[in-house]
Parts: C-alpha cells; sequence; structure tokens
C-alpha cells in the first residue's frame, strides 16, 4: 500500500518512516481493497510531554478513516491509530457482509 507520510515543521527520520509504512500495511491483512493512506506528523509547541500529533486518513473505495491520536512519540501514535483503523476497517467489513 501507498503510504504518504508528511511532517510538518521538522524533518521525520528514515526509520520512522519505516516503522510507520511497516505498521500500514499489516492493516491489508484486515481488507484487501485499501487505496492508499496519508499520514501527517506534528509537533505541538506545548510544555506537556503528549506533545505528538499522529494524523491518518485511510482511502478505501467509497469511504476513508480518519484517525488522529496525541502521544509522546509518534511510534505509540501509529500504533494507537493503526489500532483504531483497524477496528474501524472490522466494522466496515461487517456492514458489508450484513448487506450482501
Amino acid at each position: 500500500m501507498k503510504v504518504n507520510t508528511q511532517s510538518v515543521n521538522f524533518n521525520a527520520d528514515q526509520k520512522l518512516i519505516d516503522f510507520i509504512q511497516k505498521r500500514m500495511d499489516k492493516l491489508e491483512l484486515f481488507y484487501d481493497k485499501i487505496i492508499k493512506s496519508d499520514v501527517f506528523l506534528k509537533v505541538e509547541n506545548t510544555s506537556s510531554k503528549e506533545n505528538k500529533i499522529f494524523e491518518a486518513k485511510l482511502s478505501v473505495p467509497g469511504d476513508s478513516f480518519i484517525v488522529k491520536k496525541q502521544c509522546k512519540t509518534f511510534e505509540e501514535g501509529a500504533d494507537m491509530a493503526a489500532s483504531s483503523l483497524e477496528r474501524q476497517i472490522k466494522k466496515r467489513k461487517e456492514k458489508l457482509r450484513a448487506h450482501s
């Protein structure tokens, strides 16, 4: 799957980009019709430790899922977002199955 990763106001290192790609690729195990995924990484200027914002938009035929997580690290955000997307994908598949 094509994962578009954009980091806002900083440069994401290759290790982080690879990690996100791997984590998002796992979603294809649950749903093979995923078109692409757009990921936005932002750092908030706050004194709080949880200042990393991980936003993911997953495009599937006829729909798209958007998840936004705020965490201490982008890796943690990627894991949480992927789990959330996983649940949404499973829900959508069950709905589609129920209608057919």
